[in-house]
């Protein structure tokens, strides 16, 4: 029987980011097709999948290069969606894209989230086999609340037509975006959820997140568990994001059956379809334009709805846990 180390290092950090996420999905996922995990490296395992690039894990990749145990690499992290994120995270990027290669080559298999994060982790030059498995959605657990949506509005006193975004509120999200967008329209109420992890954050977003504008609220992270009640209130999910490797939270969206209006970058191009299962937008002028069609059409809003639902279903927990049992298989037997 095949025992998996899913590998994080971290923890607390990450846990309320996309990666914590995902190895919260990776766990949930290989629980419902039975294979047995563990996130401890002192215990014994015959593969192990690695999810971040600190020095936890170059220890376990040595360990296990000696055990001849074979190493996968998910590669949530890129050199492209780490700018504009912390302070001095441009500064960094350049080395950062270094140790990445360096990291990522010593694994026996590659795991992105994505095709387009694929193409980027293929375009640094790394020849290794590499698949796109989607980080993935509980649609068990996402599913769109009337009752916790009532009890969001009511608890916070909200005035409606909302529009909700989540994610670490950095610039490359487009956290300023969101803001000057609310600006000019005072006449809706506008949520981030998100950590406001103020020590990493370049001191124009901790103004922005102290003096937003008055109809911009920035609770902080809230648990899984939470933001089902936000994303099921919401008459606009807003996703103005630069750059992404694939964006849980827009799975999240689609899931809890939220109308999404995304910025129109490559990692959607070939699964987030404009029109179809979201409305996708260049700039805040025409994400104004978008937002505004939404309101104005309760006919587009179902359309996008159902979709986004049916898109969400692709991507269940349930069928991601077989993709990543093939790889496992696929992985021991190249070895053996």
């Amino acid at each position: 029987m095949m025992k998996v180390l899913l590998y994080s290092e971290g923890k607390k950090l990450f846990s309320k980011s996309g990666v914590g996420i995902a190895l919260k999905h990776q766990m949930s996922a290989l629980d419902k097709v039975g294979v047995k995990y563990t996130t401890n490296e002192e215990d014994s395992f015959d593969i192990v999948h690695i999810n971040t690039i600190g020095p936890g894990a170059e220890r376990v990749i040595k360990k296990s290069k000696k055990l001849g145990i074979p190493i996968i690499y998910h590669t949530h992290t890129t050199y492209e969606d780490f700018r504009n994120s912390f302070t001095l995270s441009n500064a960094i990027a350049p080395w950062l894209r270094k140790r990445l290669i360096k990291l990522y080559s010593s694994a026996d298999f590659l795991i992105s989230p994505t095709e387009y994060a694929k193409k980027l982790i293929m375009n640094y030059g790394i020849t290794l086999p590499i698949k796109a498995v989607s980080n993935g959605v509980d649609n068990k657990k996402f599913t769109r609340s009337k009752s916790l949506a009532e009890s969001f509005l009511s608890e916070n006193h909200i005035r409606k037509p909302l529009v909700v975004s989540v994610g670490l509120p950095f610039e490359r999200k487009g956290v300023i975006d969101f803001c000057q967008i609310a600006d000019t329209r005072k006449d809706l109420t506008f949520y981030w959820f998100g950590a406001k992890i103020s020590s990493l954050l370049p001191a124009k977003i901790r103004r922005l997140l102290k003096n937003p504008p008055d109809n911009v609220k920035f609770p902080g992270f809230i648990p899984q568990e939470m933001i089902i009640g936000p994303y099921s209130a919401c008459d606009v999910f807003l996703f103005p994001s630069y750059e992404e490797t694939e964006g849980i939270v827009v799975l999240e969206a689609l899931a809890t059956e939220a109308p999404i209006v995304l910025r129109d970058i490559p990692v959607y191009s070939e699964w987030m379809k404009h029109e179809e299962n979201c409305l996708k937008g260049k700039d805040n002028q025409e994400f104004i334009k978008h937002i505004d069609r939404l309101l104005e059409s309760n006919n587009l809003r179902k359309k996008l709805s159902s979709c986004g639902k049916e898109t969400a279903l692709e991507r269940d927990l349930s069928i991601i846990g077989q993709k990543l049992k093939n790889i496992y298989l696929e992985v021991l037997d190249k070895k053996q």
